[in-house]
Parts: C-alpha cells; structure tokens; sequence
C-alpha cells in the first residue's frame, strides 16, 4: 500500500500542493482526475522522487521513504511512466528496457518474458531504434521499461495523450491484466475522463493543489464527479 499523508511541494516561492493526501492499495487502479494545472503531474513527481516536496510522509507498506531521490524510490519499489514517455531515441527497444536494470540487483536484471507478451509489438521490434517506433509504440516501451524493475507502486501520467485508440484499448487491457495479478498498486493520471473511470477502483479528484474529494468509484456517481472535476 501507498500512502501519501499531508505533502506539500513549492516550485520556488509558489506552493503547488498543499497538504496531500492519498491511498492507493495493491491490486487497485487509483485514478487521479482533475483540469490541467491543478497539480497531478507535480503529485506523481513527488511520490516517484523527481521533484522533491517540502513537508509531509510517503509511506510504502507503513515504511516512511523520508524524501526519497528518483533512484531511492525506484529501489523501494516505485516506478514512474512520464508524461512524454521519456523514452531513450538513440538506443535499442531491448536497451530502452535495460535501462529498468539500474534499481535492481545483479541477479535480478533480466526482461521478462511477462513483458514481451504483454507488448507483443516490443519482441518484434527489439532491435529497433526507440526515436523509429510511433507514438503508442514509444508509449509501450515505455510502460514496459517500468515493469521491467517489478514495482510494487506504478505511476501512469497521462498514458493515453497523443495515443491512437487501438493502443490505447490495448494499454488499458494491460492495467487490468496488472490489477488482476494483485502484487501493485497503480496510480493513473489521466485527462481522458471515460478510460480513467473506466478503470479506477478509487477517484481521487484535484483543484488548486488540493485533493477535494476522495472516493470509491461504486460509491460515486458519474454525474457528481464531472461537477466535481469542472469546479
């Protein structure tokens, strides 16, 4: 379980977040929604070690990760898909995903065939240069370098942006597939609204840099969200 308890985060003399909280359990998809600008992406930033935050606790199964580096927080178990995918141009799909290695120990550095049968279109381009894959290829990549340090917490910004839609159904059938299997909890930003709620177990909603409302999808009703995320 990932626990998020008061964090707050300033880019110079302005505050970002202001008290966060969040909770996302393994074997759930915790969806983050809210407009552009309120704070999602600098929320993930935080949690994944790349912007560091000033006051609050990032917990990992009740152990507090401090403020952890990128690295620290890989190494703990967290991994984070980007925004913009941040995939290497110049290198190998295979070496793209070699680069997941760097967190975990000598014996462990090895892709999984799990991986490949997830994205069949990676084992038939792995030779391949990642700047000469599209779009939704680079998107594929791009998840799969992060399950390649098998993470207990995956955090998803925005997989969907610029994706055409027979990959984007095919990205949400692997969250579920990794839902299912029960061993992470992810974490989904996304800004297209019927994918998100699609697959969230627990909506988290942000305005201003604050989480305004926190529920169970069941227990949510569509129309009360949408009024929700337009405030």
């Amino acid at each position: 379980m990932l626990e998020v308890r008061d964090l707050t985060l300033r880019y110079g003399q302005s505050e970002i977040l202001h008290g966060i909280g969040l909770t996302a359990l393994a074997g759930e998809v915790t969806a983050v929604m809210g407009m552009n600008g309120v704070g999602k992406t600098s929320l993930l930033k935080a949690i994944a070690g790349r912007h560091p935050f000033r006051t609050g606790r990032i917990l990992l199964d009740g152990a507090d990760l401090g403020r952890p580096t990128a690295h620290a927080a890989a190494r703990a178990g967290i991994a984070y898909v980007p925004q913009g995918r941040e995939i290497f141009p110049f290198l190998t799909v295979r070496e793209n995903l070699e680069t997941g290695y760097a967190c975990l120990p000598r014996a462990e550095r090895r892709v999984e065939d799990a991986i490949f049968a997830l994205f069949p279109v990676l084992a038939q381009m792995r030779d391949r240069r990642g700047g000469d894959l599209s779009g939704g290829q680079q998107q594929q990549l791009a998840i799969a370098r992060a399950l390649v340090s098998r993470p207990r917490v995956l955090l998803l910004d925005e997989p969907t942006e610029g994706i055409q839609p027979n990959i984007i159904q095919q990205i949400g059938r692997v969250i579920e597939h990794l839902r299912a299997e029960g061993r992470m909890a992810i974490v989904l930003v996304e800004q297209y609204f019927d994918f998100a709620h699609r697959l969230a177990d627990r909506i988290e909603v942000m305005n201003r840099g604050q989480v305004i409302l926190t529920e169970r999808k069941e227990a949510l009703d569509r129309d009360r969200l949408l009024a929700t995320m337009s405030l």
